[in-house]
């Protein structure tokens, strides 16, 4: 067992995210405050700048390497959540999730790629539930607004209504940020890594992938990958790029909460595009556009030509101003067996991908390092079955989002 002379522990706190996460931590707890927290990399230089960019030379540090399962070993037994900027994880991310899950120690990260959620739950989960490890993958914009969203929508229809949703949606209203070269680098290692496997790329097509296998969910899911008009919004609605993972998440959410969503529940994610021809062109330039990405980076001489010359590196990311300036806003629609609709949105005040994940992940493992083990144990948790309304309330008081019920 850890010896818990952190709180929390920032794996990669010099890496793109990592640095804003460092400086959200400094600036809701400070060096000395309630939480006790310390950051890790493997370069005790860029360390170093990190603490002088921030002015924070207090900050305590821990030297490891994501390949060195020892130096891994002495920062987890620190630590009581251990939280991970690190990608692609599929990359580098197993050696910690390992380390964490063999010595019982909490851990949430930020990733999206569900092929690689998938590899470590089938490993690990058994070992994990066993020495008390809770894992929480998914802990930034994949998958906290869809996931306790979800949760969220639910819990106010059974509120209004006496019951839960047979059927949600999730249609992102705006979204405004840049892309950072960490999240480009996952997804196309995916495309890769996909090409490579026909299992895996039938296993991507299954909305239940990352389900407990003892689920029993039957019903079809729906799967907008091209431009559908939805009458519940009046709109063209096109692909949602994350959809592929947070729709998994939902599902898993819904498994692990005992079936509180039922077991023939519904869930679907998409961008509203506009109600006019112009918005059905842009909802099929959308599923256009990301088919012909998938393709590219699947092939190797296209793939080389996108990372040399088109796609941010990584370490890249957007700017402080777009940080600043970023936001998203997403609607749910919710409606029950017998015809009763339930509508609620969800919104951030930063670009999603690195200015709210940042502030997102940080309350995420607050929130875990204050649940007691008794209360939940070791496994592969989602962020709606471990958190729920405790982190909900944390983003809204510390995160610069919002939860709310909409009217007609």
């Amino acid at each position: 067992m850890t010896s818990n002379q952190y709180d929390i522990v920032i794996f990669g706190a010099t890496s793109f995210v990592g640095q804003i996460l460092t400086g959200y931590m400094m600036q809701q707890y400070g060096v000395d405050g309630d939480i006790k927290w310390a950051i890790a990399g493997r370069s005790e230089q860029k360390i170093n700048e990190l603490k002088d960019k921030f002015q924070a030379q207090a900050i305590n540090h821990i030297l490891a390497d994501a390949s060195d399962e020892s130096q891994l070993e002495n920062m987890v037994n620190q630590a009581r959540v251990l939280v991970s900027t690190v990608g692609p994880y599929a990359l580098y991310g197993e050696p910690l999730v390992k380390v964490c899950v063999n010595s019982g120690t909490d851990y949430c990260d930020l990733t999206g790629e569900i092929q690689w959620y998938k590899r470590m739950v089938d490993r690990y989960e058994a070992t994990a539930k066993k020495t008390g490890a809770r894992i929480v993958h998914c802990s930034g914009f994949d998958s906290l607004p869809s996931d306790l969203g979800v949760w969220f929508t639910q819990n106010k229809a059974q509120q209004a209504f006496g019951q839960m949703c047979q059927q949600v949606k999730l249609r992102v209203a705006k979204i405004k940020g840049g892309a950072s070269g960490g999240t480009v680098a996952s997804m196309v290692n995916i495309a890769k890594e996909a090409a490579k496997d026909p299992a895996l790329r039938k296993e991507l097509q299954n909305p239940y992938s990352v389900c407990p296998s003892d689920h029993g969910y039957k019903t079809r899911q729906d799967n907008i990958n091209g431009a559908v008009f939805d009458e519940d919004f009046n709109a063209w609605v096109g692909p949602f790029v994350m959809a592929a993972v947070n729709t998994r998440v939902v599902h898993r959410s819904n498994a692990l909460l005992n079936n509180a969503y039922g077991a023939d529940f519904k869930y679907d994610e998409g961008m509203l595009m506009g109600k006019d021809k112009k918005g059905k062109g842009r909802a099929r330039n959308m599923a256009w556009g990301l088919t012909a990405f998938m393709i590219l980076a699947a092939i190797k001489p296209t793939r080389w030509v996108l990372e040399k010359f088109i796609l941010p590196k990584p370490g890249q990311g957007p700017s402080a101003d777009e940080q600043l300036n970023g936001m998203f806003d997403m609607r749910f629609v919710g409606k029950t067996t017998d015809g009763k609709t339930i509508k609620t949105r969800v919104t951030g005040d930063r670009d999603p991908g690195y200015g709210s994940t940042a502030k997102m992940l940080g309350q995420a493992a607050v929130c875990l390092s204050q649940i007691q083990k008794e209360e939940k144990d070791g496994g592969f948790w989602t962020p709606a079955s471990i958190y729920g309304d405790d982190l909900v309330d944390r983003l809204i008081q510390h995160s610069g989002l919002t939860f709310e019920v909409l009217g007609d």
